[in-house]
């Protein structure tokens, strides 16, 4: 049996769109979306204990007390009945409060390195249906890469999409995803797509549902946004947070990545990092079926 896992990586993703279609009666919002993960990642290390204990440490930005990972890891400890524990460190690239997955990709890459350090070689269905219950953007994570996503998040058809280039920017504030769906603003009628749909037309496909109401709420979302769509021609907010993003390749004329980076002045306490969609999960054969 592994007694450590070192340089687990944990991607970030991108909603291409998001549209919210209906709710359903315990409160949940349904979805559409078609969801990339990018090569944006935390890294995660991992060391098996044989005294049951499951702590995490930081190695940079400092964390929640009791993070998802934590919770995941406590979640999968119960459930096999493993008498294992673990350390969990953690380097955070990803920043919170985004949009982007982070806190979900970092969960699931901590049930994909125990199912595999405890011995319990779990099946992908069955870390599924406990994932689901920690988050929806958990299953996602454990899934090949790219894929249609449905439901509140837990329905995935997996696509092939060939890597594109992204710019994404981070404003200084985080959006509290609590704070949107309580906002007077929130589409939540947009008409059920299908996969075609989005297809044949990729770039210029819908909207993300929850932009206006971030908007409303976060000056700098839409500051962000008008800075990409400025630079790029295209621009859009991901997930439910405060991160834009723009398709890099629909600005002519620049040879080469670098100068994206160069060229583009951002306020204080801002991110911006140039990504490429990832055409497959870094940790795709992890599981079987």
């Amino acid at each position: 049996m592994l007694k450590c896992l070192y340089d687990v990586p944990a991607p970030a993703k991108l909603n291409l769109f998001l549209h919210i279609v209906g709710r359903r009666p315990d409160g949940y919002h349904l979805l559409q979306s078609v969801f990339v993960p990018i090569d944006w990642c935390d890294t995660l290390h991992f060391e098996r204990r044989d005294d049951g204990r499951i702590a995490r440490h930081d190695l940079g930005a400092v964390l929640p007390a009791d993070d998802l990972c934590l919770r995941a890891a406590r979640a999968l400890q119960a459930a096999s009945g493993s008498r294992h524990g673990v350390d969990i460190s953690i380097r955070k690239e990803v920043p919170w409060g985004a949009g982007l997955g982070g806190g979900s990709s970092d969960a699931a890459s901590t049930l994909l390195a125990l199912n595999r350090l405890w011995g319990l070689n779990w099946s992908r269905s069955r870390l599924m249906e406990l994932a689901v219950t920690l988050g929806a953007d958990l299953p996602f994570f454990l899934g090949d890469g790219p894929a249609w996503v449905e439901g509140i998040g837990e329905r995935l058809t997996p696509l092939r999409l060939a890597g594109e280039r992204f710019y994404v920017v981070k404003p200084k504030a985080s959006l509290p995803t609590a704070e949107i769906f309580r906002s007077p603003l929130l589409a939540r009628d947009s008409s059920p797509a299908i996969v075609m749909d989005f297809l044949a037309q990729q770039s210029g496909f819908g909207k993300n549902d929850m932009q206006a109401a971030a908007q409303a709420l976060c000056a700098e979302v839409e500051e962000a946004a008008v800075l990409l769509k400025s630079r790029f021609g295209n621009s859009r907010m991901t997930g439910s947070g405060s991160a834009v993003f723009a398709r890099v390749q629909e600005k002519i004329g620049v040879e080469n990545d670098a100068a994206f980076v160069e060229d583009i002045q951002l306020p204080e306490g801002w991110i911006g990092r140039q990504c490429r969609s990832l055409e497959s999960h870094p940790l795709k054969g992890w599981l079987t079926d």
